[in-house]
């Protein structure tokens, strides 16, 4: 509570995004761990492609959480000259003025400062800044759809067409129109992404949720006389995880290419803060004079979204159906 109330307090003064991040540190925590546990029962059985993958998205989960601890430099600390080579000698200075000497494994960007570190803390702002809007469009995505297949009539019809009516808005010009005419903070940048990505869950959730609503066990529950919130968390929801499970993780992959895509244009997560499509905009000049430090966050932002798309495809694969199931 005491954090959520300083993250409020946060929004207006620039504070906020920290706050965020610190809040997704303590809510992930164990998610490594346990991930680690529940692929192990299975490692044996999985495909080396799924087995790459996972290792892949681990990996990037790993870093995520644990950014401040592995990170050789703060994020915004200049250690050198401007865009130095792959391991290069670099010095830190203290608030206190204690200097602090180490190797800038991958050079340092457009300001001097460290290219790792700074890839580090990228990943934990866009992965949870992503996984955050993933939730939420999620979340609204699946609730309205399912309302929609359950208690049909108007409102069907008016949850239908408002979202067809979203849906014929390109995303990337409702997004910048949108990010452009309000004040930019990290609370509206989410709230848009999430608006944005729920349209998609909408057609997917009430799609599979319209083959469960005509089963017999549904009617059976109509005439015991279930309230439709009943039906849709007891009846409908336990039978199409499977398919959307796996939109989970391609709209998961969206975000991050849909944040990096807003950061490149200047109005998803603003500097000193570090993301990936950010530090790709600020060191896209020094390609010119085959400066590398552009492309390490492009690869970064590549190997997510591949690794994520190929766990995707195994869980797809492995169900061999879109209808979902219990258990």
């Amino acid at each position: 509570m005491t954090e959520t109330l300083a993250f409020l307090d946060a929004v207006g003064d620039g504070t906020a995004m920290r706050v965020l991040i610190r809040l997704f540190s303590a809510a992930v925590d164990i998610v490594p761990f346990a991930a680690l546990l529940l692929v192990l029962r299975g490692w044996a059985r999985l495909p080396w492609s799924a087995r790459v993958a996972m290792l892949g998205c681990i990996l990037f989960g790993f870093v995520a959480v644990y950014a401040d601890a592995i990170a050789p430099f703060g994020e915004r600390e200049i250690v050198g000259d401007v865009w130095q080579g792959p391991g290069t000698d670099c010095l830190s200075t203290a608030d206190d003025g204690t200097e602090r000497a180490g190797t800038c494994h991958l050079g340092t960007d457009n300001l001097g400062r460290d290219m790792l570190s700074r890839l580090i803390f990228g990943a934990q702002t866009t992965i949870a800044v992503a996984l955050i809007a993933s939730l939420l469009s999620f979340s609204a995505g699946m609730l309205l759809s399912f309302t929609a297949a359950v208690v049909g009539g108007w409102t069907d019809q008016i949850l239908s067409r408002i979202n067809d009516m979203l849906l014929a808005i390109p995303t990337l010009i409702f997004a910048l129109v949108v990010l452009a005419a309000l004040p930019q903070n990290i609370v509206i940048l989410v709230l848009v992404m999430a608006v944005i990505d729920q349209t998609r869950v909408y057609r997917l959730g009430r799609a599979v949720a319209v083959d469960v609503v005509v089963q017999d066990y549904v009617e059976a529950a109509r005439l015991r006389g279930e309230g439709w919130l009943w039906i849709i968390f007891r009846e409908v929801l336990p039978n199409v995880w499977t398919p959307l499970i796996a939109e989970f993780g391609l709209r998961f992959a969206f975000a991050v290419l849909f944040l990096s895509t807003l950061s490149f244009l200047g109005l998803g997560i603003q500097p000193p803060e570090a993301d990936w499509g950010g530090m790709v905009k600020d060191n896209k000049d020094g390609i010119i004079f085959l400066v590398p430090a552009a492309l390490y966050p492009g690869a970064a932002i590549a190997l997510l979204a591949v690794s994520v798309n190929m766990v995707v495809d195994w869980m797809l694969n492995r169900t061999a159906s879109l209808k979902g199931g219990r258990g």
